[in-house]
């Protein structure tokens, strides 16, 4: 095996549940250096709840490793150690400047390192940098996604969790983040993409998991899925 086939994110019977409600089963996964994974199925599948269980959002058991090592179950720690989530939603900080929640990305840095980053971000997403000062509360829905996205960035992150990035944003903007997520690909960060959009998914993952009534039903390289008709059967 060489060093981009090892793994870096890894799930081993990972479960995640709300109160008595179990939502996710024991799951198994894992992303390989430089590779985009895409998490696709039909709503209540899951998708989220693995991410959040990943996260240590909700209550788990099992084990996520990272880098070959157990990851603390906590938030922070997970954040801390690389490993990034951006949630559905998006989660800015609408009464902030798009400026001070890229700075919130980067506050275990300090200054340190603080223009590279933000230069990075704003080569990735230019409409950042000609809105820097403008509320992120004011902002469009795309251009919140990428502020959420940029955020993320700030922090350096080893492996990027995203949650459904196109959800309500208009077409053309979904294409433009969906591009920077190729960059970043070919850049050599890690994904877990949860997306509902299953074509635009698979143009970028490598492989693809399915997950249906919480349970894992399939893990597909994306050039073995050839119509909706592949997909289909296992959502059902």
């Amino acid at each position: 095996m060489t060093p981009d086939d090892a793994r870096i994110l890894e799930t081993v019977a990972l479960t995640g549940r709300y109160g008595h409600v179990a939502a996710l089963a024991p799951t198994d996964l894992h992303i390989r250096k430089g590779e985009l994974v895409a998490v696709l199925g039909p709503n209540g599948a899951g998708k989220s709840t693995l991410l959040r269980a990943i996260m240590a959002q909700v209550a788990t058991s099992g084990d996520v490793l990272f880098e070959g090592e157990r990851l603390p179950r906590d938030p922070r720690a997970a954040t801390a150690r690389g490993v990034v989530l951006v949630p559905e939603g998006r989660g800015v900080f609408g009464p902030m400047t798009v400026r001070e929640n890229l700075e919130l990305g980067a506050y275990r840095f300090g200054k340190a390192g603080f223009e590279r980053r933000l230069a990075r971000v704003v080569e990735l997403f230019p409409r950042l940098g000609e809105r820097a000062s403008q509320l992120a509360g004011s902002l469009s829905g795309g251009e919140q996604q990428m502020l959420a996205i940029g955020r993320a960035l700030m922090c350096d992150p080893k492996v990027l969790l995203l949650d459904e990035p196109s959800l309500g944003i208009a077409p053309r903007v979904t294409m433009e983040i969906f591009d920077t997520l190729a960059v970043l690909r070919d850049q050599g960060l890690p994904i877990l993409l949860v997306e509902q959009k299953a074509p635009a998914a698979l143009k970028l993952a490598s492989r693809a998991y399915v997950l249906s009534l919480g349970r894992v039903a399939a893990c597909l390289a994306t050039d073995q899925i050839t119509s909706y008709e592949d997909l289909a059967r296992y959502y059902l």
